[in-house]
This record gives C-alpha cells, sequence and structure tokens, in this order.
C-alpha cells in the first residue's frame, strides 16, 4: 500500500509540474539572444531581469499613472518623440505589433518624452492612423532619465513583474517576423 501511495504522489507531482506554464516554458537569456535576428539583433538581452523605477508619466487626459497599469504583462515601452524622424517613422510598426499581439498578455506602450504638445501627438496619430497605442506623455522627462533614456527612440522589453529584460537604441521595424518570433517567445516562455 505504502508503494502505491508513493507512486500516486510521484505521478501527481509530475503531472502538476508538467502542466504548469511556468515550469513547462522556462526561457533563458542564452537562448533569447540567439532568437535574435533582422533589426531585432540590436536589441540588448540582459542576463538577468533589471528593477525598473516608479515613476509617473500622464495618459492621454494629463494625469499622472504609472507602468503598475500594466502590471501581469508583458510590455514593449518605447520612448519618442514628435519631432524625432526615425520615432515617427517606426510607430505605424508599434501600432501593427499592438494589433497584432496586444491583449491580455502583452501591450505596445509609447511615451512621449520632453516638449510634446499632446494636439501634436494627436495630429501626429491622426495623419499616421496610429489607432491602437497610448498618448501617454514624460514631459518633463523624468521617466525616461530614471530609467536610463537620453536618445530616442528607445524601446524597453519589460517582464510581467515590471523588470526589464532587454532594450534597443534606436528604430526597428517591430511588425517584421523577427520582432514577432522574438516577443512571442517572450510572453509565452517565462525568462529567468
Amino acid at each position: 500500500m505504502t508503494k502505491i501511495k508513493f507512486l500516486c504522489a510521484t505521478l501527481y507531482t509530475l503531472l502538476a509540474v508538467g502542466a504548469n506554464p511556468l515550469g513547462a516554458q522556462q526561457l533563458d537569456t542564452t537562448t533569447l539572444k540567439e532568437m535574435r535576428t533582422g533589426d531585432m539583433r540590436k536589441v540588448a538581452i540582459h542576463n538577468t531581469p533589471k528593477a525598473m523605477i516608479k515613476a509617473p508619466f500622464l495618459n492621454a487626459d494629463g494625469k499622472n499613472i504609472d507602468l503598475s497599469l500594466y502590471a501581469g504583462k508583458t510590455v514593449l515601452l518605447n520612448f519618442w518623440a514628435t519631432w524625432c524622424a526615425p520615432c515617427r517613422a517606426e510607430m505605424p510598426s508599434l501600432d501593427a505589433l499592438n494589433q497584432t499581439l496586444g491583449g491580455d498578455d502583452f501591450a505596445v506602450v509609447t511615451v512621449a518624452t520632453g516638449r510634446n504638445p499632446p494636439a501634436m501627438i494627436e495630429q501626429f496619430f491622426e495623419n499616421t492612423e496610429i489607432k491602437s497605442l497610448p498618448m501617454h506623455r514624460d514631459p518633463k522627462m523624468s521617466f525616461a532619465r530614471g530609467t536610463g533614456v537620453f536618445g530616442l527612440p528607445v524601446t524597453l522589453i519589460l517582464n510581467p513583474q515590471g523588470q526589464e529584460l532587454a532594450r534597443m537604441q534606436g528604430e526597428a521595424d517591430w511588425n517584421s517576423s523577427d520582432a514577432q518570433t522574438l516577443l512571442s517567445a517572450i510572453i509565452a516562455g517565462n525568462v529567468k
């Protein structure tokens, strides 16, 4: 009887571990680094996740918010400006990515940093037909500076716990198959 209880307990444990998505889908940073192709080769993947500052920024209504609004989601956090040509060039691909992958597990979060009047942001979104991106702002650049952003565009990839997993300086085609493959792996896996 003791052997049967032991076998049942062992089988139950194995089934529980195998059914646990965190145990079944762990990715390490080496695997992610090997997955970088195309524009994604420029993504610097950290060996260990880095803590993010808890700094406020403004939503479209001018109210203070912070990244806790996106807790539990993998976030592609993009710092941009209306006057930055490379930033403007990559915004349609960020919008398309958010429309493709955005949902309960993933969000593209854009933050216009520096002097970006709301009317200019709205006009840019309208002219380029940006439909799914938030019109967040960081007018005093305190959020951007606190995260080590000193040039634009800069994109951070955050895990569901709000830690920085990776960073890229410069523009990219974020709706490319290279980007979608890398981001889908991050979204599905528990990067350790």
